[in-house]
């Protein structure tokens, strides 16, 4: 498994909400969910994001921009528009004084706005659960990451509007998988197009005997991993291994492998069903308190708080 696919595969869309907007102008949505990631595609017109971080996108037909949460963000026609609809964390919508909105229907299966047809067309496809291992992915974005028009992912986006307002059997299924598709797409796209935002470690991943140990790191986190045993499977001698490790990931071998062992046991305590004992043996630790020492050190808290604090909405959702 590469790189990328390694980091993402942990942001599967599980009941995704998923939303077709036909709007003409005027309109503003002032989006204050606090999704994990969002994603969003213009299948026809022109629309502008403004996100509290201070960025400003304007899109095209065909653009697919990646918001990365939790902070809250504007899309309208245009920058100046009022904002006239509030979307909360629950996906309510109101007008901005708490109204019934007025001017805002349904108009079809997961579609809604203020025309029938749109002079704008917008998909709307939002993660309701976070991935701590993806984060690492995801927070080398820019809060808005803007993928303009592209062969990459137009293929996913047209399956995308063409699924998004059809109901039938294994149908919130298949819409996840398709919102899976476009945002690997165009995270894929977005770090060729901004080579210098990449993380380290996907251009170590390049590196033949670098790459090679990380990839031992990731798919066996569990193996009693030491900076020899990895510099022999790399082929190459214990202080040159070393060197190079840490030269590319800023970081040497056996912290990295900490780190990495960390990551995986925050997204692992997501899962009501894993006791922290398994969680242990999943990722290298002799024992719960080995690991609970370990984790607390890294993440500042044990690995019971941490489940019941920062897992609490991802266990919510996945009930």
């Amino acid at each position: 498994m590469d790189a990328l696919s390694m980091m993402l595969a942990g942001s599967r869309a599980e009941g995704a909400f998923l939303l077709r907007s036909l709007l003409d102008p005027p309109w503003s949505l002032r989006i204050e969910d606090h999704a994990p990631v969002t994603v969003l595609v213009l299948v026809r017109g022109t629309a502008v994001v403004v996100s509290d971080t201070g960025q400003t996108e304007n899109l095209e037909a065909g653009d697919v921009a990646l918001l990365r949460g939790p902070d809250p963000y504007t899309v309208a026609d245009q920058p100046g528009t009022p904002v006239h609809v509030l979307i909360d964390e629950a996906q309510n919508c109101a007008a901005v004084d708490g109204s019934p909105l007025e001017d805002m229907s349904v108009l079809g299966v997961r579609t809604w706005g203020n025309s029938t047809s749109g002079e704008t067309v917008m998909l709307t496809g939002t993660y309701r659960l976070d991935s701590y291992v993806s984060r690492q992915i995801l927070d080398s974005l820019t809060p808005v990451a803007v993928v303009r028009g592209s062969i990459e992912t137009a293929p996913m986006t047209t399956l995308l509007e063409q699924q998004i307002a059809s109901d039938g059997p294994g149908q919130e299924v298949l819409l996840d998988r398709l919102l899976d598709l476009v945002l690997i797409s165009a995270v894929r796209t977005w770090f060729a197009e901004n080579p210098d935002r990449s993380p380290r470690w996907i251009k170590a991943y390049e590196d033949r005997v670098i790459g090679h140990a990380l990839r031992l790191i990731h798919n066996r986190p569990e193996h009693p991993w030491t900076v020899a045993s990895l510099a022999q499977e790399a082929g190459s001698s214990r202080a040159a291994f070393a060197r190079r490790f840490t030269n590319l990931m800023g970081i040497g071998p056996v912290g990295y492998l900490t780190e990495w062992r960390m990551s995986v046991a925050a997204d692992l305590l997501a899962d009501p069903a894993r006791t922290v004992s398994s969680i242990a043996r999943e990722v290298g630790y002799s024992s719960p308190f080995a690991l609970t020492t370990a984790f607390t050190r890294h993440h500042g808290v044990s690995p019971k708080i941490y489940r019941q604090t920062c897992c609490a909405p991802l266990l919510t959702a996945r009930g």
